[in-house]
Parts: structure tokens; sequence; C-alpha cells
């Protein structure tokens, strides 16, 4: 946490001693590594090739300022994630016995919110915003949607998802409203002055209430460093060495931030790998690093390029994957890791077979002593896995598909969250929304009048208390009322605090989530543990809407999850490593994908799969179909993806699976889910045996051959017209032609 580190920013900060022994020497880092965390005055841009030990570099990089004189509460730390901070600034603080505690470290976004809270007032900004979720603003776009007249009964008008996707891209990528529209949603057209519009009513909403969202602490960030001389150069002198990691996610509001922080010193060292680029959907923007040395002239470039992760057969891969990208940082990866197999490219006859065939090989990999937690299959799109999981459920796998909802997204969290937001800032009128349409007999309209009486006044928490109730709801207000006097009392702990508001929310909670309040009530549980350990309640609302826990992050985890075979999206897999990696689906039109333009998304594209195989230690799996089923369900032929037919094919064995010879096959371990017997090897349906090759005929598909059992009373049948179906015996008539 960094609550404490803006105590009397003011004042000059102490200087620290210096260690009796440097902890950073030539020994414990390789010659690129050194160089970099070394580095005197003036700034350095660190190229990072996947597995090259860029957070020890930043690690080392911030003992070694430590060890020269630099006091730590002069150094910025900024991530994107609050675990790498967290990682970094313990793993600094055990090579200077603790001082690197003081360094201010966190995400973009949570600095951001540190510094509006502390120097806000330079723009009008006062202290006791309220954050609030992507949830929370789809939720006020919902409101002006329908209070502007563009939403109701027989209304056509894009969902609240897609105008904020807009608002938000708008900010995030630095372009306006209508020219997203026209590259991305030109079917929008029509609404694009609507766009503006709600645009408008949303800021002003914002402004009222005190409320912002992520992107406003960018935004306002940057605009307290643009128009407060004072506060910029109160707070560049303050950070005299700034820290960037994963630079090349960066979007150009970020990037603007960091220069305008540096501007009295240029101390700035940003570490990334522009070959691992692949957030442009975020805003992120790839020209960020490749401008860094324009926008910070004379910086020095330091490359690391040993790779401590891969295998050389893998790199050599790798490496050439990303040769023919257009705009790069030439870099060769190599590794001193001896020994190491060739990547094997599998070409399977259709998705079922991709399937089959790497269920089968985790299979083999398993029973040769690989921990199903060292495994991992990755593929460009979530639902790309769907023939996967089915195939891998059926032979009883247990798999992890990474991704899902955050903690906080559940709306019984959302629901006591509210009350905690009241706390902090009495004029939130989306909480105070939340908490009255929890009452009986309350409906919007009735809550819009109640809101009405609070928005003017010092102390709406004492004016509630005033509002004269309807009889049927009376009990329940006085009830709400008491509550509330209660928690906005002083000198409480946040563990005293949750236990007021759920003793208050818990008999609503129960009537409203009655089908499974039990199962929620252990993430209410989960909840109140995660508040306990902090001391204040501003920081705890603060975190989680900047840094949300996942579900199974807080959640009770009976099950190991390191023992489960990982399905994940690249994107999600991105800085993770196993000692094997599929990746599947390897087709053209699926990777890269078929919208993707030339230019610059193609070249996203590339990178995207160079981040999917440098995740791999030891082994390599690249999968493709030669047939695919498309939106339409139609069958087409699928080329190789074309990243892989531009490198040399010597650079991986290729390998196409045959097909299993006519006869009887076990399709899956275990009994039989409609009979309630043991599987057999071959499936029955009234008098027909069933096997792989038969020749057979249906009444609408015409001919085909049975290429697979893929599960109890179905067979999948390739049709010479309609390609590979999979039917169920119990309803399709076969009739068999052949065996």
């Amino acid at each position: 946490m960094q609550r404490h580190l803006f105590n009397d920013i003011e004042t000059p900060p102490e200087i620290g001693s210096e260690p009796a022994e440097s902890a950073v020497t030539p020994e414990v880092l390789n010659p690129a590594q050194y160089t970099a965390a070394t580095h005197g005055d003036g700034p350095i841009l660190v190229i990072a090739g996947a597995g090259s030990g860029k957070t020890r570099t930043l690690v080392y990089r911030m003992a070694y300022l430590i060890e020269q004189g630099i006091a730590p509460e002069s150094i910025l730390l900024l991530t994107f994630t609050r675990r790498a901070a967290q990682e970094m600034l313990h793993r600094a603080g055990e090579l200077t016995s603790g001082s690197c505690r003081r360094v201010m470290g966190g995400t973009f976004h949570a600095t951001a919110n540190i510094l509006l809270r502390r120097f806000g007032h330079h723009i009008d900004i006062g202290s006791n915003f309220t954050i609030i979720d992507r949830g929370d603003a789809e939720g006020i776009i919902n409101l002006l949607k329908s209070s502007l007249g563009m939403a109701g009964a027989g209304k056509r008008f894009p969902s609240k998802r897609v105008v904020m996707n807009l608002i938000s891209g708008a900010i995030n990528k630095a372009n306006s409203i209508e020219n997203l529209v026209y590259q991305e949603q030109i079917h929008l057209t029509e609404f694009i002055n609507d766009f503006y519009t709600i645009a408008d009513h949303y800021r002003q909403f914002k402004l009222d209430h005190g409320l912002m969202d992520y992107d406003d602490l960018l935004v306002f960030l940057k605009k307290l460093l643009v128009e407060s001389e004072e506060a910029r150069t109160q707070l560049s002198d303050r950070f005299q060495y700034i820290l960037v990691d994963e630079y090349q996610d960066t979007n150009q509001l970020q990037a603007d931030i960091v220069r305008l922080l540096a501007h009295r010193h240029n101390n700035v060292m940003v570490v990334g790998d522009d070959a691992q680029s692949i957030y442009s959907f975020r805003g992120a923007d790839f020209y960020n690093i490749m401008r860094f040395p324009e926008q910070f002239p004379g910086a020095k470039i330091v490359k690391l390029e040993e790779n401590y992760r891969s295998t050389e057969p893998i790199l050599q891969l790798t490496n050439a994957v990303i040769a023919s990208a257009e705009q790069k940082f030439t870099k060769t990866l190599f590794t001193s890791i001896t020994g190491g197999v060739r990547p094997q490219l599998i070409i399977a006859t259709n998705e079922a077979a991709e399937a089959r065939f790497i269920a089968k090989e985790i299979k083999k990999l398993q029973e040769a002593g690989t921990p199903l937690g060292e495994i991992a299959v990755l593929f460009r799109s979530g639902f790309h896995s769907y023939k996967l999981e089915i195939e891998l459920s059926g032979h009883n796998f247990d798999f992890d598909k990474r991704g899902g909802l955050k903690l906080t997204e559940s709306a019984h969290i959302k629901d006591l969250l509210a009350f905690f937001r009241i706390v902090i800032n009495p004029w939130d009128n989306l909480s105070w929304n939340r908490i009255l349409l929890q009452l009986e007999k309350v409906g919007p309209k009735t809550a819009n009048k109640i809101l009405a009486t609070l928005r003017d006044v010092d102390d709406p928490v004492q004016a509630l208390a005033s509002y004269r109730p309807a009889a049927a709801w009376k009990e329940q207000f006085k009830r709400l009322n008491a509550m509330l006097v209660k928690l906005v009392q002083p000198g409480q702990s946040p563990s005293d605090q949750f236990d007021l508001a759920m003793g208050y929310y818990e008999p609503i909670f129960e009537k409203i989530y009655y089908d499974d309040y039990p199962k929620r009530r252990r993430d209410l549980d989960q909840f109140k543990v995660l508040m306990s350990g902090y001391g204040d309640l501003q920081s705890f609302v603060d975190d989680t809407a900047l840094d949300p826990p996942d579900v199974s992050s807080t959640g009770e985890q009976p099950e190991d999850t390191s023992e489960k075979l990982i399905l994940s999206t690249i994107h999600s897999a991105k800085g993770l490593e196993w000692d094997t990696v599929f990746v599947i689906g390897l087709a053209e039109g699926r990777f890269p994908h078929q919208n993707a333009v030339p230019g610059e998304q193609f070249e996203e594209e590339r990178r995207l799969l160079y981040v999917a195989c440098t995740r791999a230690r030891k082994q390599l799996f690249l999968t493709y179909p030669r047939e695919m089923t498309t939106a339409d369900r139609k069958t087409i032929r699928a080329n190789l993806t074309p990243f892989l037919r531009e490198v040399s094919s010597g650079l991986y064995n290729t390998k196409e699976p045959a097909r299993s010879a006519p006869g009887p096959i076990s399709s899956r371990p275990g009994r039989d889910e409609n009979m309630g017997l043991p599987s057999s090897d071959c499936k029955k349906s009234a008098r027909v045996t069933y096997k792989e090759g038969m020749k057979v005929s249906h009444a609408f598909f015409g001919c085909g051959h049975i290429v697979a059992i893929p599960g109890p009373r179905r067979v999948e049948v390739h049709f010479d017209r309609h390609g590979p179906k999979i039917l169920h015996l119990d309803y399709a008539k076969l009739e068999v032609l052949s065996e």
C-alpha cells in the first residue's frame, strides 16, 4: 500500500544511507542486465526479450539507486498490476535491508488516485471523490440513455457496453468517437451525435456526483501536470528517478504522464519488449516504445537477449517468427540451456481431430511425469477452445480456463460496497440509488424523489432521516437510517463497519438472492477478510475499484489449481510460463484474425503468436486443422497461418496424425452416461454396432464415413457435402453402407 507515502511531501526527503556491501555486482547479473541496473542519470530504454530477466533488472536498479545514496522516497515505480509492484518492491527490499518499502510503487491508476487526492485542489478536484468501476459506469450510461429518451420500448439503440467502449476508447486511443465509429463500428454512424450527447452528460454526471472512472484518473492527472506548474515542479522534484515496467503496454496518456513527471531531470528507465505489444484493443500504443529515443533525446538503449526460460530450438523458432516484423528493435534471443526438442507442427484433419490429438498427447505427458499444472493450451479467442473442452471433459481431465468475474463485479458485493462508498462520498447518487432500491415497495421513481432531497444538503445521511416514508416501507427505512448514522461515526475500523452494514443487509440479501445465497454468503465472508486487512475505509474502497480481486483468489478453494491443466487466451497468458505449451487453431483467418487488416493490426497478430510461443520452457506444440467450421456451419479448407509459412520448415517437425485403422475404439474412460454401464469399444443403436471408418448415409446430410466415437450414444461423421457432424444415435437415423 502507498497510503503513507505522501506525508509531508513538501519537505525534502532524507538521503538514504549507503549499505556496507553492494548487492549489485557483475556476478549476480549478466552484462546487459548489469549495464541497465547501474546506469547513471538520464533516460534509458531497456528492450527486454521474453524470459530475459526484466523484473530482476528493475529490482537491482532500485537497489543500485539506493546504494548510491538516492532516497527511496525519490524513486517512483510504475507497473500494470499491483502484484508486480509488490513483488519487485519486496525483492528489492531484501537487497536493501527494507529501504525499498519507502519507494512509491504501484499501477498508473493507483498512483494517479494518490496524487489527485493530494494535489487535485490545484485544478479544483476535491479529495473525497469516489472511483467507479466498469459496471458502475455502464449503469450510468443506461440511466442517461433513458433520461435522454434514447432507450425504451420500441427504440433501437446500441447497448451500454458499446457506448462505454466508444467513450473509453476515444480517451485511451487518443482518438475521437466519430473516428472510432467509422473505424470499428461503421454500422452505427447514424448514432454519432447521440454518442457525443451521452458522453457530455456522462462527464457532467460524474462531476455533479464526485465520481471518477478509471480513465478519469489518468485524464485528470495529466491535466494536473499540464495546468499546474506548481504541482508539476513539486512532483518532478520529488520523483527524481522514474522506472516503468511493460512500457510497450502504455497508452498515449500514460506516456505523456511519464514525460511530464520527468520534465525536470529526464531520469527515466522504461523496460519493455516491442515484440510483446498485444493490447491495442485496450488503447496500448505500440509506437510509445518505438518513439522513446525521440521523446527522450540521448536515451541509452540496452537489449536483454539472454533467455532463461526456453530451450534453444524453441527460441530459434520464436526469433524467426518475429524477424519478419515490419517495425522492431532487432534482437536475437539466445540461451545457455542445453538440449531440447524442436517444436512440433501438428496438422489435423479438422478441429475435432485437433482436440483428440491434444487430449491424447496430454495423457502421454501426464503418464511420463509432467504435472498437469505444467501444461497449457493457448488460443487466439475464448471460443476456439470449445471443442477441446468437450474432449478434455470426456477424458476426465481437470482444467482451469483462465478468466471470469472479479469478486467486486458480483451484484451482492456491489450492494454491500454501496454503503461504504456513501461513508466516503455522501453525495454518491449511484450508491444511494442502489441502497434505496433494496427497500421493498421502493421503485426508481420513489428513489429519485428521495435523492432529490439529498442533492444540495450539507449532510445527506442526516437529511435522509427527516424524509417521510410511506407506511409500507416505514420500518425498513427506519432500520436503514439507524444503521447509516452508526456507520458514518468516526473512529471505527473497516471490520467494525462491515459488521454494522452486514447486520442491516443480511435479511435483505437472503430475500434478494434466495436461490443461491449460501454460496454468495461465502463471498461476503471472504470480503470481510479482505476488508479487515485495511486500516482505513478510503483505501479499501479505492483498492476494490482500482485492483478488484478475482473470485478464485478470494473465495474458498477446496482444490489445488496448480494441479489443473491450464486453458487460456494468449492475452491472459502473457507473463506466464509452462514446461509444455500447445498453441491451437493456427489457421489463416483465425490466426491472424480474419478481420485483421494489413499493417499494424496484422503485425500485432504476429506479436501475439510470438508471445504464445515464448511461454514454453521445454516443449512447444503448434496445431492447425485443415478444415474448419464457420459461424454459418459451413466447412472450409484452411491454410496454415502465414506467420509459420514464412519461417523455415527446418525449425519445426511436422506431424500429421494418421487416422486410426477401422475397428472398434474406446472413446471415453468411465461409464456410459445414458445406460449406467461401463463404456464399450463401440456404440450400439438398435441392431447396429457403429465403428470408426464405417460408411453411412443420412437422409439430409447424404453419404459420409464415421471418423470418431466422441461420446456415449454419439458418432462423428464426415459427410461428403456437409463436412463433420456429431450426431446423437437416439435421434439420427443412419444407414450403414459398408463396414
